[in-house]
């Protein structure tokens, strides 16, 4: 008996079975597992377009397979679109608010599984954390990348541009090296279908961490959110889910600590997104794993190397990773580190997932005999600037570059740090401080990554360097380091660097320090006050509410007091 079908004769039995009636649900539907299709379809961003399409696929599949699906519709933000208002603090918001609807909707209406379809940045993690939480069948449906297009104007004959061009060349129009003309003509074509952004931003990195955890069929990503393949694994993913439910595969059988390690080390060998980090702690407290997942960067940091050049890592694109062959392949080449007795939803392991999978273009994706860099996609700093740790991707650093060192130029947001830019206020050499912008202090992490952008628009970000606690983009290039914890606003030491001070970032070492005494830093830190929360307008209920229970990065910035694994 699955745990959706009440006693006969009960009160939850009988309201319920009156309103299902109603709907037409025959009466030999009404004992068949329930599974939810956790939708995030809406018309705000064409990363979600096409997924009432996608969805439509996945319930005739799961109907054909002997269970009862319903459509549950959550909150879906868009990294580009629900940016626009708040300096983007709605965004990691968001996803725990996601995480909370499918908790409500899955124990409230007590379901017996549910498929996820994920897409954009912040879907991804809250359908995993969701699923770690709630430990019920779950299978995840990640629906696929854009693409981009030529554009034809006076200035870029025939030069192909997509929404990660777009986003840096707002910094060559705020240095008037193009045209707002030009500009739009970006505009008009860098989005040629749905999907999410082209590249190994955040999306696409989560969409590879789903399948390196075993929360996807094997082969789901990267896969183009127009291409047949897609509409073939939207079936076999809503057959496949039936038979999760059946079997009583719950999630944390697959969210291990093992599964958690796989995905560890395929974000370093792919160059994947900095926001992954912090994504995986946040799974991995919603699991109750007793792990340190910043630690389990460092530890395979040493061992993994980088195997594939996706943008913005390198000159390959999403496509080309796909054509090569995919996560199954990256995959296949990590064979002898990766936890291969790691059990996944196809109630196989990724050994047997894996065990056939090649590598179809050797440029696109490596060996570990031939890396592309011999260091790893991401690296962990720490210092006295960052005494938890902060996170850089080093695939995405210039030239491999080893060190870097300046004065702390600083500002207390992205929009005074553009404007500063347009106005020459930023010069080579500096290391740009952006601050107080960290899940508490925003609150919900505000955006540092469109000044990233904007800096190589401009043509300048190989000559400056960017320390933040804000919130940076998986597309981001340059001499950037992120997430510094603790953050600001929890009285990390960002929080008293002085204007000018010397700031040194080792890449070799993996430090990152102001050249400041630490009696002097701890003398600052006894003396700091948190500013006051300036939100603008109204309000603001559900930010402040935030701000009150998000925890610290380390554990993923989850919301509400959990158990704090050491390790």
């Amino acid at each position: 008996m699955y745990r959706s079908n009440f006693e006969p004769g009960s009160t939850r039995w009988a309201v319920r079975r009156s309103q299902w009636r109603s709907m037409g649900i025959r009466e030999e539907d009404m004992d068949k597992p329930k599974i939810a299709i956790i939708n995030t379809s809406n018309k705000l961003s064409s990363c979600y377009v096409h997924l009432d399409d996608v969805c439509a696929l996945v319930h005739q599949a799961i109907r054909d397979a002997g269970a009862l699906p319903f459509e549950v519709r959550t909150v879906a933000p868009s990294d580009f679109v629900t940016s626009a208002g708040k300096k983007a603090r709605y965004l990691m918001p968001t996803r725990d608010l996601m995480v909370n609807e499918v908790e409500c909707m899955m124990e409230g209406a007590v379901l017996d599984g549910m498929i996820c379809l994920s897409s954009c940045d912040k879907t991804t993690p809250a359908h995993l954390m969701a699923a770690a939480r709630l430990n019920v069948p779950t299978l995840l449906l990640t629906c696929g990348y854009q693409i981009g297009g030529t554009c034809s104007n006076e200035k870029f004959e025939n030069q192909f541009f997509d929404i990660d061009d777009v986003y840096e060349q707002i910094g060559a129009l705020a240095t008037r090296t193009i045209t707002l003309k030009d500009l739009t003509d970006m505009t008009d074509v860098a989005i040629q279908s749905p999907g999410v952004c082209a590249g190994l931003g955040t999306a696409n990195s989560m969409h590879i961490v789903a399948e390196a955890l075993g929360m996807t069929l094997p082969g789901n990503s990267p896969i183009w959110a127009s291409g047949r393949r897609l509409r073939d694994y939207a079936q076999a993913a809503g057959t496949q889910i039936v038979e999760l439910v059946k079997h009583g595969v719950n999630a944390r059988q697959i969210i291990t600590e093992d599964a958690i390690r796989n995905a560890v080390m395929m974000v370093l060998a792919v160059g994947g997104s900095v926001n992954t980090v912090r994504h995986l702690a946040a799974i991995a407290t919603e699991a109750e794993l007793p792990i340190n997942v910043i630690a389990l960067y460092e530890e395979y940091g040493k061992i993994i190397k980088l195997l594939t050049a996706v943008r913005p890592n390198g000159p390959f694109r999403t496509e080309d990773l796909e054509a090569a062959g995919g996560t199954p392949a990256v995959m296949r080449q990590l064979e002898k580190y990766l936890h291969l007795d790691a059990l996944t939803v196809t109630r196989q392991t990724v050994g047997e997932n894996i065990r056939d999978a090649k590598v179809k273009n050797n440029n696109v994706i490596r060996s570990l005999d031939t890396p592309i860099s011999q260091r790893p996609g991401v690296g962990i700093l720490r210092g006295n600037l960052a005494p938890n740790g902060s996170i850089v991707k080093l695939s995405a650093v210039p030239g491999e570059r080893q060190s870097f060192s300046g004065p702390a130029n600083i500002y207390e947001g992205e929009d005074e740090a553009i404007a500063a830019l347009g106005e020459g206020k930023i010069h080579q050499g500096d290391v740009i401080v952006l601050r107080n912008m960290g899940p508490a202090g925003g609150p919900g992490t505000v955006f540092a990554c469109s000044f990233v952008a904007a800096l190589n628009g401009a043509g300048i970000a190989e000559h400056v360097a960017v320390v933040t606690d804000g919130e940076l983009s998986g597309l981001n290039r340059g001499i950037i380091v992120g997430q510094l914890m603790p953050e600001s606003a929890a009285g990390g030491p960002l929080a008293v660097v002085a204007q000018g001070e010397t700031i040194n970032i080792d890449f070799t070492n993996l430090t990152i320090n102001m050249d400041v005494p630490e009696d002097e830093i701890q003398r600052r830190l006894a003396n700091w006050k948190a500013q006051e929360l300036e939100l603008g307008g109204g309000d603001n209920t559900y930010l402040l509410q935030y701000a009150q229970l998000v925890q610290p990065i380390e554990q993923g910035a989850v919301l509400g007091k959990r158990k704090v694994h050491a390790g």
